[in-house]
């Protein structure tokens, strides 16, 4: 249905522009009355119809205040934004960011495509029409949060201390993926996290299905679970060796650092050092690379560390460099055993004895002959006697 109409409605504008005729504005869309919380954001959409494509504006009358004001993009510090297109017909977008109270009260869309609508001393012979929305921005209501640590418990709890606001049910989520839900009333809620490691850290939303949500975030936090991405790399002599770390913990590691070990003891790697070392880290992960490798330099064992408030872990890395003829070494053998083999069979076959030579068929075929013709004679002597 909503496909339909945005073919319908260019196929009328152009219809009445194929006429020549001109027609006044109308809204095919308005803004819809909205309740945010404090600190959320709120979007308003409009559009409008007309031949020519009539202009759309933006205004706003505030619940202390009896008279409008035009808004303009990048009003109130920059958290009013307008997105308007005049493609067919007019589409505006007002985005309103980091809601306060004073953000509450009447937006109002304004549409006309008179040629004197801007004017400043003539009325326009068509007024401007109007669409308005309510924005009702509220505080948001205290919910008291319980936040465990790694000594304490493992019960994440929430408690809305407002009790005027009607409770449809509650919701966990971890990030954004929903992991209890429920339809109780009750103005506390918990959840269970069986214990608190790296594998259980991260942000925990607890909302209250009121109207609007309301909701709170519980830290669980723990040192950085740090680890290889592989306990042993290889790398080839004079190419470039990779080494790389990660941390699924929270909250993110804030300092990596790289140290080496050698005959001397522990070393730090500062990046860009010796221009052959480079460190790039990015949140929970972080990277070492090491251009030229050499097998007496660089075949060594090494550390990545990281850092956050609750304190610092590591791992290690072996890297084996190899020659750089050592991929050449199966292929070199392979075709020396090739050679073995062709060399032991041409020897053999020339050493082998010749078979005997057999008997002549036409040799064997005589002394039959002889022992018929002995045996027609004995019968003829035989006949005669």
């Amino acid at each position: 249905m909503y496909s339909f109409a945005l073919i319908a409605v260019p196929a009328v504008l152009l219809l009445l522009g194929g006429r020549g005729a001109d027609s006044s504005a109308g809204f095919i869309k308005s803004p819809l009355s909205e309740v945010r919380l404090t600190g959320e954001s709120v979007e308003l959409h409009c559009e409008a119809i007309g031949r020519p494509i009539p202009e759309i504006q933006w205004w706003f009358e505030a619940d202390y205040n009896e008279s409008f004001s035009q808004l303009w993009d990048g009003a109130r510090e920059d958290r009013v934004q307008m997105n308007t297109t005049y493609v067919f017909h007019a589409t505006s977008t007002l985005y309103l960011f980091d809601l306060s109270q004073e953000d509450s009260g009447t937006y109002e869309c304004r549409a006309s495509n008179d040629p004197e609508r801007n004017h400043l001393t003539k009325i326009p012979r068509i007024k401007w029409i109007r669409s308005q929305a309510n924005v009702v921005v509220i505080d948001h209501p205290l919910i008291e949060t319980t936040q465990p640590d790694e000594t304490g418990g493992d019960l994440l709890s929430c408690n809305l201390t407002d009790s005027s606001l009607t409770i449809s049910g509650h919701q966990w989520l971890k990030g954004t993926k929903v992991i209890q839900d429920d339809a109780y009333s009750s103005q506390i809620t918990t959840y269970n996290i069986t214990a608190v490691n790296a594998e259980t850290s991260g942000q925990y939303i607890c909302k209250f299905l009121t109207s609007p949500d309301v909701y709170a975030v519980i830290n669980v936090t723990v040192a950085p679970y740090v680890t290889a991405y592989k306990k042993t790399e290889h790398g080839n002599e004079g190419d470039t060796g990779v080494l790389t770390c990660k941390s699924n913990s929270f909250p993110h590691v804030e300092e990596w650092m790289w140290s080496v070990v050698t005959e001397d003891g522990i070393k730090p790697i500062v990046n860009g050092s010796d221009d052959r070392y480079y460190i790039t880290s990015t949140g929970n992960k972080t990277v070492l690379r090491i251009h030229q490798l050499e097998i007496e330099r660089d075949e060594r064992q090494y550390i990545c560390n990281g850092s956050n408030i609750h304190g610092i872990t590591g791992d290690a890395i072996s890297l084996h460099v190899r020659n750089r003829l050592a991929a050449l070494w199966p292929f070199l053998g392979i075709v020396a055993e090739v050679l073995i083999l062709v060399t032991i069979i041409f020897i053999y076959e020339k050493r082998r004895k010749p078979d005997d030579v057999p008997e002549d068929e036409d040799g064997g075929s005589a002394p039959l002959k002889s022992n018929a013709g002995a045996n027609h004679d004995t019968v003829r002597q035989r006949t005669s006697s």
